[in-house]
């Protein structure tokens, strides 16, 4: 294929669908972890807060700066983050970044939607925008449960 094609192909129609309908978006009030996460060769950037309950998310909101292929990833994110522990958050993080760094498998429910991202394997320049909601969401939870009375 051309990279014409080929960029024809990553930006599917589901991956923009995905990317135009971002939810919690904004910032939380009092948030129990924050984290900031930034794509140095795009300039992309994902701010996650999160509460946290009784060592799960109990409310999530995101401020999303990114590609299409980041805003994608961050709805899924954003649509599955309430109600996951840290190690939900977790391995989903790390099998996405391995779904993109060495072709091993989506991540699996609830964050099984991200494998339409599996397009981008070949565009690396893009692999840090489509993990950043995750890493950020996982950083925000590790900053809450530090941070957590008891």
């Amino acid at each position: 294929m051309s990279p014409e094609t080929d960029l024809i192909t990553l930006y599917s129609g589901r991956i923009l669908a995905l990317a135009a309908d971002v939810p919690r978006i904004g910032r939380l009030q009092e948030p129990d972890g924050t984290s900031r996460r930034r794509a140095p060769q795009c300039g992309s950037t994902v701010t996650v807060d999160v509460r946290v309950a009784d060592g799960r998310i109990s409310d999530f909101a995101q401020d999303v700066r990114a590609c299409a292929l980041g805003q994608a990833a961050a709805a899924v994110v954003g649509a599955e983050a309430v109600g996951r522990s840290l190690a939900e958050l977790r391995t989903a993080r790390d099998a996405l970044h391995a779904m993109l760094a060495s072709g091993g498998p989506p991540p699996g429910a609830p964050f099984s939607e991200l494998g339409v991202l599996e397009a981008a394997r070949g565009f690396t320049n893009r692999h840090a925008s489509i993990c950043l909601a995750l890493d950020a969401a996982v950083e925000a939870m590790e900053s809450a449960l530090a941070h957590a009375p008891g």
